[in-house]
């Protein structure tokens, strides 16, 4: 009997760390470089359950990890900095080619197909919370089109 209690309690617990988790990383992607190729961009796709903000991100292969969007302006397709990304609560957010994405710059090395690196992802939750999402990310080809995630 008193296992049982004890089993459902750490079940419970279990269940509750795992909603409590800021953001769910899907599809992962960096795009491969040529060999004295300076920078590239990573995608994914971004679910926090509860909402919250991507406001950094790290990686040890680049001197500079940023974010950055694109958008059209008048029929110039242009490329800014931005200083976090919104995740509605439960709300897929895509971070693709075209739109919302993480520039590596300064990068230590070439990156080729096959590899992974790792990236981290500073996401900013309710009271101000921060937490540290860590992926490997694999390396996919230079010509590679990801596939499109739906944002629900």
């Amino acid at each position: 009997m008193m296992n049982k209690k004890l089993l459902t309690m750490l079940a419970g617990l279990l269940m509750l760390g795992a909603a409590q988790a800021q953001v769910n990383v899907t599809a992962p992607w960096v795009r491969a470089t040529v060999p004295a190729q300076k920078s590239t961009g990573a995608y994914m796709h971004l679910v926090a359950p509860a909402g919250g903000r991507l406001v950094g991100v790290k990686s040890p292969v680049a001197d500079v990890v940023e974010l950055h969007q694109m958008e059209m302006s008048g029929e110039t397709m242009k490329m800014r900095q931005v200083d976090g990304i919104d995740l509605p609560a439960g709300k897929g957010v895509n971070l693709a080619s075209g739109g919302y994405h993480i520039m590596l710059v300064g990068l230590k090395r070439q990156l080729k197909a096959g590899d992974a690196v790792e990236i981290t992802l500073l996401v900013q939750g309710k009271g101000k919370k921060r937490e540290d999402v860590t992926v490997k990310v694999p390396v996919k080809p230079l010509g590679f089109v990801s596939p499109t995630v739906p944002t629900m």
